[in-house]
C-alpha cells in the first residue's frame, strides 16, 4: 500500500491541486495530518476536496481554532486575523466536520500519524531537543508528523546516532527517497502543502510505501500569484500574502 501524506494545506487550493496532480497514479490511499484551514483564501473548497479524498484526517491547531474548539489567543496577531476571517467563511456543515476530526495519534498500518507529536498534538518538533525524546520513546516506526511546515524529519540510527533528514531544494518532483533502515527510528514530516516555512515556497508532500518501507518526498510549484490575488481580494493580512513567496 502506498499512502499519499498531506499536511498543513491551510486553505491553499492551488497548492493542493498541484500536489494531487503530481501524485496522480503514485498512491493508493490519502491521509491528512491536519491544518486543512487557516491563513489561505479557500477553506470551504479545501475541506470538500480533502473530505472526499482522504481515508484518515486528523485535526490541527488551526482546524480547532477555526471551528471554535481552540481559543486563538495564543496565535500571533496575523494568524488571529486569518482565523477570524476563516470562521466567517466556513459553512456550518464544514464547522461541524472540523469539530468531528480526531486528535492524533491515529494508528494506520502500524504507523502513528500525528499533527504535532505523540505526547501533545500541538507540540512543535523542530530539532533534537524535541525529536530525541520522541525517538527514544517511540513505540512504532515511523511516526509521521506535520505542524512545523518543514519537509524532512529526524532519524535515530541503530547505533544511537541522531540525524536530520534533508531534502533537495534544487529540483521539482521527487526530492528524496528515504529507505527506512531496520532497527532505526524515524520521525517523518511530509512538509506543508500550502504554507512551507523551510525556505522553499513550493508545495510539499510525501508518499509512504508500506511494502518497500520507504518514504518519497516531493515538491511542486503552483500558481502562487493566483493565491495571492485571492488573499488580497479577501482582505487577508499583507504579510501573510508576501511570506508565501519566500517559504517563511
Amino acid at each position: 500500500m502506498r499512502y499519499l501524506i498531506l499536511s498543513d494545506i491551510h486553505s491553499n487550493l492551488e497548492a493542493f491541486e498541484a500536489c494531487i496532480a503530481l501524485a496522480r497514479d503514485k498512491y493508493d490511499e490519502v491521509v491528512c495530518l491536519g491544518d486543512l484551514v487557516g491563513y489561505g483564501p479557500d477553506p470551504n473548497p479545501i475541506i470538500e476536496r480533502v473530505r472526499a479524498l482522504a481515508r484518515v484526517i486528523i485535526r490541527g491547531n488551526h482546524d480547532k481554532a477555526c471551528c471554535g474548539l481552540l481559543d486563538a489567543a495564543e496565535f500571533n496577531p496575523l494568524a488571529r486575523q486569518a482565523t477570524a476571517w476563516t470562521r466567517e467563511q466556513v459553512t456550518p456543515e464544514h464547522i461541524a466536520f472540523l469539530r468531528s476530526l480526531p486528535p492524533g495519534p491515529v494508528m494506520l498500518a502500524g504507523v502513528q500519524l500525528v499533527h504535532g507529536s505523540v505526547l501533545d498534538e500541538d507540540d512543535y518538533i523542530l530539532g533534537p531537543g524535541q525529536a530525541l525524546p520522541e525517538l527514544r520513546n517511540q513505540a512504532t516506526q515511523p511516526i509521521i508528523f506535520g505542524h512545523t511546515h518543514y519537509q524532512g524529519g529526524f532519524q535515530l540510527t541503530p547505533a544511537g546516532r541522531f540525524q536530520s533528514i534533508r531534502c533537495s531544494s534544487k529540483q521539482d518532483g521527487l526530492t528524496l527517497t528515504l529507505s527506512l533502515e531496520a532497527g532505526a527510528r524515524y520521525l517523518i514530516n511530509p512538509g506543508s502543502v500550502g504554507q512551507p516555512r523551510d525556505g522553499d515556497w513550493r508545495a510539499a508532500f510525501a508518499i509512504f510505501d508500506q511494502e518497500k518501507n520507504q518514504v518519497e518526498y516531493y515538491r511542486t510549484p503552483y500558481d502562487l500569484p493566483q493565491v495571492q490575488q485571492k488573499m488580497r481580494k479577501a482582505g487577508l493580512p499583507e504579510p501573510l500574502i508576501c511570506r508565501l513567496e519566500f517559504g517563511r
